[in-house]
């Protein structure tokens, strides 16, 4: 067997194998016999068909593997050996002849290469890095959204923006008199400040136990059903024939008493002992205000580290014919009429992969199982925060980051994030930071650029 490979041009290669039949003539062979061992026909057992009638009836389809598992290894060892940087897979040329009755045959086939990067990563490149600045009044702002979440929901004397309402609530005629069989609801429950109309909102501001509000509850939420029938007790069908006004007869109201700035909330919101005085909280509170706040910055970093690399890159030269052809074989949706227009919204993300893979190289990132669980734990972390799982153990997050690494396409992503995450560690340790103070306010403003081409 021979294989020779030629570079053609800068991002394409040909590499051509040539089979005598003394390079698959043995294995085809010993498959025959194998069969011949295991497989009976008609008037002979298994172990006792002659040789020729196996080979007549299995010798072509045997004859055909065996060439064409032959062909594929020496393609693809010579690729391992050779450390050729191939883009997809090798593409068989549309002359190959393959006559099963020849002896010896030749294939041909061609071979996208990843173009040659000169990343630029180093300390002549640099990346702005943006800090958020951590204001007095960012503080004050979580700790007050701090007091509403550990409040208590007690007795009120007026109405506030936040309050539930309690009473009875009493169908009315289009003349405001009380309707006769309307429907009553002796103890009705609202919330004004989930009402979608500002206007029903007011009706409720700054009112008493005992008052009665005169309001529309189809207007309250633009005759949602589910709304309407959960606020009347009645069934999601009749809303339509419910959509008059009602009397509210104040009964009850519930306002949230924001916690008090003691040692339980400073433990409840904060972690035991973590505070012990509103001077040490506030403190406590900036650190984890700075932490989350890094993450944006680091969020950030990578937009603009990107958008660096890859203009200091320029654009690359792609083996475009040979990643169409591909990309066509391996997604049902792509055919040659639309290949051109969907390669091109996929090249930005093909030239990253590559930059991103080279700088991979350049500095020995590797990918560690140990960096996976971490990526399984940040999914799993982040799904059950969804649903509101809260106090989540160390086990139980594991238990849990342990079955999603078991699922192969989950592995995959998962390494995927791994090296994207491990790649712009490396960028920012290797490159110069234009470090850069901002405000809440000038940080969100950098991505009004990004918003507005996405609209």
């Amino acid at each position: 067997m021979n294989v020779n490979y030629e570079k053609l041009d800068n991002v394409t290669g040909e590499i051509t194998v040539t089979l005598e039949e003394k390079d698959y003539a043995g294995k085809v062979s010993k498959q025959l016999k194998e069969i011949g061992k295991t497989h009976s026909e008609p008037g002979f057992r298994a172990g006792h068909v002659p040789a020729g009638l196996v080979a007549k009836k299995y010798g072509a389809a045997v004859k055909y593997d065996v060439i064409n598992k032959e062909t594929a290894d020496a393609v693809f060892n010579y690729i391992k050996e050779n450390k050729l940087q191939v883009l997809g897979q090798p593409i068989p040329e549309s002359d190959n002849e393959f006559k099963l009755e020849n002896s010896d045959f030749t294939f041909k086939f061609k071979v996208g290469l990843a173009p040659e990067i000169d990343n630029h990563v180093n300390k002549d490149l640099n990346i702005p890095y943006y800090t958020i600045k951590v204001t007095d009044e960012m503080i004050t702002e979580q700790i007050e959204g701090l007091r509403q979440r550990f409040g208590r929901q007690v007795p009120g004397e007026e109405t506030e923006p936040n309050a539930v309402i309690k009473g009875v609530i009493t169908e009315l005629n289009p003349d405001g008199s009380v309707k006769e069989d309307g429907i009553v609801v002796e103890n009705g429950i609202i919330s004004p400040a989930y009402f979608a109309s500002d206007d029903q909102k007011k009706l409720f501001e700054a009112k008493h136990p005992g008052d009665v509000v005169v309001f529309n509850p189809a207007a309250t939420c633009n005759t949602n059903p589910n709304e309407m029938s959960s606020m009347l007790n009645i069934d999601k069908n009749q809303v339509e024939e419910h959509k008059g006004d009602f009397n509210f007869e104040i009964k009850e109201i519930i306002v949230l008493k924001p916690a008090e700035l003691d040692q339980e909330f400073f433990d409840n919101a904060i972690g035991k002992d973590k505070a012990h005085n509103e001077e040490e909280f506030r403190s406590a509170i900036k650190d984890l205000l700075e932490l989350n706040l890094k993450n944006d910055s680091n969020y950030r970093f990578t937009i603009d580290a990107k958008a660096v690399v890859e203009n200091a890159v320029g654009n690359l030269e792609l083996p475009e014919a040979i990643l169409k052809e591909f990309l066509i074989r391996q997604n049902d949706g792509l055919t040659k009429e639309n290949i051109d227009e969907e390669f091109e919204k996929m090249r930005g993300q093909l030239s990253w992969d590559l930059i991103r893979d080279n700088i991979a190289l350049q500095f020995g990132v590797k990918i560690t199982e140990e960096d996976l669980m971490n990526e399984a734990r940040g999914v799993v972390i982040r799904q059950l925060m969804q649903y509101g799982a809260a106090g989540l153990t160390d086990q139980v997050v594991d238990k849990y980051a342990s079955e999603v690494m078991k699922d192969d396409k989950n592995r995959e992503m998962l390494s995927q994030n791994a090296l994207s995450r491990k790649v712009f560690e490396v960028i920012r340790e290797n490159v110069t930071l234009d470090n850069k103070e901002v405000s809440i306010d000038e940080f969100r403003a950098l991505f009004a650029p990004e918003a507005k081409a996405e609209a």
